[in-house]
């Protein structure tokens, strides 16, 4: 007699649902702790295009959540009249100044109300909201307690009280906080903020009993040097000795072992290419200034961070949109080397595994991971959830390929046009860009000028 063998439902994947998903570090971290994350919204097309390509197994929708309505995500989605287990994502919030008015109702928080609407019309078991740090502070802690009253109106709980996270103590070689709310539906298990995990290397509290998290070092010291490749190429073939040896945290990036996948999908990859390699071509007279600023101090023309070996990063930013003059992220300088970190080093001091690739310019592809939750971070979160949902997810054994690496290289207008929808993002004015970089380089040379912030390189 055949004995019919009932599956484990503990052991299924959840789903999860990613909001305002850019490149996909919240979509990366919760796969790797064993979710589904069956769509992503993305109302930027070249931001959409690339998460296209990392997560091809995923639903994009390139629009603004403003135009959906839940049952629409959901068809979007293929996923019927399934559970939603999780919504994640990170809505802007802009406005508080309006007096004598709920913060909320500011037109300039639309996209927060509008965060809130499809939790409660896709009603899942939890939701994490991902913001900056400055909306616990001043005014805007009010802003966070109408926030909170919403979905505890909408039916969720909220932890409290909340909490914001500093990557580098969930190991990742970089100083990054940000504020996470997490809410369980009224029917659902309340669940904790997750543990650090690492201590911030250089920087152990007195009877810190964590162990140091990866440094600079640690994340790039066996990086071939972009600088000996071709400056137009986005990825390039280093030869085998080329590489030097990982540390721990690189031999995870670069998929060296099976259990650096996590609970993901693995993907098909050539882990010989190194991706996002462009390089920058920087003055001499910047390489001079480059090289004369110590690790972990600020040069103080470009005010560029120099990197210390055995540190941290400081936070890496996405820079300014085409509104505010389209300035490539401030990317900092190597702690070796007399240039700012490429692309792909960007993505090491943010826990990218090596496979994950972005645009193949600069500016997109700095801008798409400062706007990015890195993975390490949100993995922990994501864990959290998964023990609160009760469940116990393995590693799938499927193999996945990875998109058309043309998604990559699209201009906005071509990505927008791939998607069919409109522009919604005003195109970059390079030569406007151009002129302003060039002439911060030639007042910076006179000595008349030092920059204000950090956006020109």
């Amino acid at each position: 007699m055949t004995r019919l063998v009932v599956p484990d439902a503990r052991q299924r994947r959840p789903i999860a649902i990613d909001l305002f998903a850019g490149v996909g570090g919240l979509s990366l971290g919760f796969e790797q702790a064993g979710f589904d994350v069956v769509a992503a919204v993305e109302i930027d097309p070249i931001h959409a295009a690339a998460h296209l390509y990392n997560f091809p197994h995923c639903a994009v929708i390139p629009r603004s959540i403003a135009d959906l309505s839940g049952d629409a995500v959901r068809q979007l989605a293929g996923i019927g009249d399934r559970p939603v287990d999780i919504v994640i994502g990170g809505p802007p919030c802009q406005g508080f100044s309006l007096m004598g008015q709920r913060m909320l109702d500011d037109p300039r928080n639309g996209l927060v109300r509008e965060y809130v609407r499809i939790v409660r019309e896709l009603a899942p078991a939890y939701f994490l909201f991902e913001n900056v740090k400055g909306l616990t502070q001043g005014q805007h802690r009010g802003f966070l307690q109408e926030l909170v009253e919403t979905f505890q109106s909408a039916g969720y709980r909220v932890v409290q009280p909340w909490k914001v996270l500093n990557a580098a103590h969930f190991g990742v070689p970089q100083h990054r906080e940000r504020l996470f709310l997490l809410g369980a539906r009224e029917v659902s298990p309340l669940l904790e903020y997750p543990p650090e995990q690492t201590a911030i290397p250089g920087r152990r509290r007195s009877g810190d009993a964590l162990p140091p998290g990866p440094t600079c070092r640690d994340a790039l010291g066996d990086l071939p040097d972009a600088e000996t490749f071709d400056t137009r190429l986005d990825g390039v073939w280093p030869a085998a000795d080329a590489w030097g040896s990982p540390s721990d945290y690189a031999r995870t990036l670069r998929g060296l072992d099976q259990e650096s996948w996590h609970l993901a999908y693995r993907r098909r990859w050539d882990p010989e290419l190194m991706t996002d390699s462009a390089r920058t071509d920087h003055t001499p007279i910047s390489r001079k200034r480059f090289r004369e600023t110590p690790p972990g101090r600020i040069e103080p023309v470009s005010r560029f961070f120099r990197l210390p070996a055995d540190g941290v990063s400081n936070t890496l930013r996405a820079g300014t949109d085409s509104a505010r003059g389209a300035f490539t992220s401030p990317r900092p300088i190597h702690y070796a080397l007399a240039r700012c970190v490429t692309v792909r080093e960007m993505a090491r001091l943010h826990g990218f595994p090596d496979w994950f690739r972005f645009h193949r310019t600069k500016w997109h592809g700095a801008r798409q991971i400062g706007n990015a939750v890195p993975p390490p971070l949100a993995r922990a979160l994501a864990n959290r959830f998964v023990a609160a949902l009760g469940l116990r997810p393995g590693a799938p054994e499927a193999v996945l390929d990875l998109g058309d690496p043309s998604l990559l290289a699209l201009e906005m207008s071509d990505a927008a046009r791939r998607f069919g929808v409109e522009v919604p993002i005003a195109a970059r004015d390079r030569k406007s860009g151009a002129r302003k970089r060039k002439q911060a380089e030639v007042e910076a040379h006179r000595g008349t000028h030092v920059a204000p912030r950090p956006q020109t390189e």
